[in-house]
C-alpha cells in the first residue's frame, strides 16, 4: 500500500489537537487537586501516588520503545501538574515561609568586620572597599576561622573569597556555607591586578625564589614560565607571601601580591600586572549571621540535594525555565558522607518578594532531598 505523507501528518495533526484539549482538561483538574490540597493542607508532592500512576500507564503500552516514551511523558506532564498547583499555593498565600527579614540597607556603622589571611592581602583590600577604611576589623588564618567569628559573634560580618573569574570556585567556602547556619547578604567583585615585590635591594635578574598563594602562582604561570629559573613556592595568601619576603629579608627572594601589600609592607615593586589577564577578578561575598535581605536583592543563593537517580537534576532545574528565573550559576561539590553524590549551588535572578522566586523555591524543596536558601542579596 502507498502511503500518502500529507494524508498521515492531516492525521497527526488531528491526533496533536486532541492531545492539547485532553492535556487542557487535564490541568484544570488538577487545579481543582491543588485547590483541594491548600484547603486540606497537603503537601503537592505525593510520590507514592506518582509511581502507581507511571507503572499504570506504562503497563498499557505494546512495546519497550513507547514504554519509554510514555514514562518520559508522564513524568513531565505530573511535574508540570505540580508546579501549576504551586501557583496557586503562591496565590493563596500558602507556600515556603523565608525566614530572612526585608531591611532596607545593612548595617556598616560601628560594626566589626573579619577576613582571613594578613593585612593587605585581596581580602583586606575587598574588606576597605565594602566598609570603608575605617571599619574595625580582625583578621584570621582560616576560613573556617572566620565563620567561627561570625558564629560566635566576635564579628557582625566576614569577608570571603567565593570565585575567581580565572581560577574558578572556592571549594572550601561553599562547603563552609553549608555547613555554618550564616546568610549571604552581598558581595562585592574586586579586579586582581598582581605585582612581583621584592626587598629595596632586590634586583628581577637576580630573583630565585617566588612565593604567593596557589591561585597567584596559577594566575600568573604565563609570566614565570617567561622565568624558567625562579623556583615556585605557595603559601597561604598573597599577602603572606609579601610578609614572609620582607621578613626573611632575602634580595633574591619576591613574592606575588597587590600594590597594596608592597605599601603595607614597604616592598619595592619590581614588575606590574603580571597576571596579564585584564579580566581576572575575584568576587567576594558578605556573609553575616542574622538572615536578612535588601529589599531591592535581585540575586538568590541556594544550596540543594538531589536522590541520585537519572533525571532528578533537569526536575529541579526546570522549575527556573518554568516560572521565567534566570539562572546565572551552577556549581557541584562532593557530598562528604557518601561517595559520587554531590550537592548543587546555584545562582539565580530574584527576589524574595517575587512570586516567581516562591514559587521555584517551594517546587524545589518539596523536590530535592534537601534545601538550604543561603541567601537574597
Amino acid at each position: 500500500m502507498e502511503l500518502d505523507l500529507t494524508k498521515i501528518r492531516e492525521e497527526i495533526d488531528d491526533v496533536d489537537s486532541n492531545i492539547v484539549k485532553l492535556f487542557e482538561k487535564r490541568m484544570r483538574l488538577c487545579n481543582d487537586v491543588a485547590l483541594y490540597k491548600i484547603e486540606n493542607n497537603k503537601e503537592v508532592l505525593d510520590k507514592e501516588r506518582e509511581n502507581i500512576k507511571l507503572q499504570n500507564v506504562i503497563s498499557q503500552t505494546k512495546n519497550d520503545f513507547n514504554a519509554e516514551g510514555v514514562e518520559e511523558l508522564f513524568t513531565q506532564i505530573m511535574s508540570l501538574s505540580r508546579k501549576l498547583q504551586y501557583k496557586l499555593m503562591t496565590e493563596h498565600g500558602v507556600n515556603k515561609k523565608i525566614s530572612f527579614k526585608q531591611v532596607d540597607e545593612l548595617k556598616k556603622d560601628g560594626v566589626t568586620v573579619v577576613y582571613q589571611g594578613v593585612e593587605g592581602a585581596y581580602s583586606h583590600q575587598a574588606m576597605t572597599e565594602y566598609f570603608g577604611k575605617n571599619v574595625k576589623n580582625f583578621n584570621v588564618a582560616t576560613f573556617r576561622d572566620a565563620f567561627e567569628a561570625v558564629k560566635e559573634g566576635r564579628a557582625d560580618y566576614a569577608v570571603l573569597p567565593i570565585e575567581n573569574s580565572t581560577a574558578g570556585i572556592v571549594n572550601d567556602v561553599h562547603d563552609l556555607m553549608v555547613e555554618y547556619d550564616n546568610c549571604l547578604v552581598d558581595e562585592i567583585d574586586i579586579c586582581i591586578r598582581h605585582a612581583l615585590l621584592g626587598n629595596s635591594d632586590a634586583d628581577i635578574n637576580n630573583i630565585d625564589v617566588v612565593y604567593s598563594h596557589p591561585q597567584g602562582l596559577m594566575q600568573c604561570r604565563e609570566y614565570l614560565d617567561e622565568h624558567k629559573g625562579w623556583q615556585r613556592v605557595a603559601q597561604g595568601n598573597t599577602a603572606m607571601a609579601a610578609k614572609k619576603v620582607l621578613e626573611d629579608g632575602i634580595s633574591t627572594h619576591a613574592a606575588i601580591a597587590s600594590k597594596l601589600a608592597a605599601e603595607i609592607y614597604n616592598l619595592k615593586v619590581l614588575d606590574e600586572n603580571i597576571n596579564r589577564n585584564e579580566d581576572n577578578t575575584t568576587k567576594f561575598i558578605i556573609v553575616q549571621k542574622e538572615k536578612v535581605y535588601k529589599k531591592d536583592a535581585k540575586k538568590v543563593s541556594i544550596c540543594f540535594e538531589v536522590p541520585h537517580k537519572s533525571g532528578t537534576l533537569y526536575n529541579i532545574l526546570s522549575h527556573f525555565i518554568y516560572n521565567g528565573l534566570n539562572m546565572t550559576k551552577i556549581e557541584s561539590r562532593p557530598k562528604t558522607d557518601k561517595s559520587w553524590e554531590y550537592k548543587f549551588f546555584i545562582d539565580f535572578e530574584g527576589n524574595f518578594n517575587d512570586p516567581a522566586t516562591l514559587n521555584a523555591l517551594t517546587g524545589i524543596e518539596e523536590e530535592a532531598s534537601k534545601l538550604i536558601v543561603l541567601g537574597n542579596y
